[in-house]
């Protein structure tokens, strides 16, 4: 059994103080993908470059305090991918793929366009150019699970507030489109709603720090796991840990009938 964990960390040095290695110490994960770093390499620890057990390979933005994104693994992987080959993009820091001999994973930080306008076209612009590397991916014919933070919630039930969110960033209809297409066009696995397909409440995984969100739980599922067709036949459970809060992010849990 592998268990691969998904987690927007909203600074790593801000999640070490929160308990986020203690726990990850007590999981048992053999695959942590985490985004939003902002961390260069110089403000990473030894405990947070290579906690007990895990080594950790990261792909920084360029830009201080800003995005980035890392793995870490139980395993050496036998090829590191750092970045799309974007220049525009790989500047930001949300690429990084780990290859191992029986499948690859990938952490992945799509942008965010809430903040402006000017950020919601760099969002689309993104996703204009990671559909063709989805879609290389998908005809590659390796194992892949892409994990991360896609600032997306794809359907009414993976939002509280769906009606009222419709003109927002993150629920907009052209990027459900664009993520129905990653999913019914070239075929990629939602493997948290392959698992549970009506689960609601329960599901989401960020919620804001305005008007006692975390406290009504009035979240948004914006974290996935999105794998191949012959990997997501493997995940046998997932769940999103509340218990504690190391972000404004829960962590997705998921456990797959494979290894490395």
């Amino acid at each position: 059994m592998t268990r691969i964990v998904s987690a927007n960390l909203n600074g790593i040095r801000s999640a070490s103080g929160k308990g986020f290695f203690d726990w990850l110490a007590s999981i048992d994960a053999d695959l942590i993908c985490v985004q939003e770093l902002k961390a260069q390499a110089g403000d990473l620890t030894g405990a947070m470059r290579n906690p007990a057990g895990l080594t950790g390979w990261f792909h920084h933005a360029e830009k201080k305090g800003y995005s980035g994104v890392g793995i870490y693994s139980r395993h050496r992987p036998v090829r590191i991918i750092e970045g799309l080959g974007i220049p525009g993009i790989d500047i930001e820091g949300r690429y990084l793929q780990l290859d191992f001999s029986a499948f690859s994973v990938i952490s992945l930080y799509l942008p965010s366009g809430s903040s402006s306008p000017e950020r919601q076209a760099a969002k689309f612009d993104f996703m204009e150019r990671f559909l063709p590397k989805l879609r290389q991916l998908a005809a590659d014919g390796r194992e892949f699970v892409i994990c991360g933070d896609w600032n997306i919630a794809h359907r009414e039930i993976d939002l509280k507030n769906w009606k009222s969110n419709q003109k927002n960033s993150g629920f907009l209809p052209k990027e459900r489109a664009w993520l129905t297409r990653v999913f019914d066009e070239l075929g990629w696995v939602d493997v948290y709603r392959r698992l549970y397909p009506e689960a609601s409440g329960e599901s989401y995984t960020w919620w804001s720090n305005r008007g006692q969100a975390w406290t009504k739980n009035v979240g948004w599922r914006i974290d996935y796991q999105v794998a191949t067709p012959g990997f997501a036949a493997r995940a046998r459970r997932a769940s999103v840990y509340k218990e504690q809060r190391f972000s404004d992010h829960a962590p997705l849990i998921v456990d797959y009938d494979t290894a490395p």
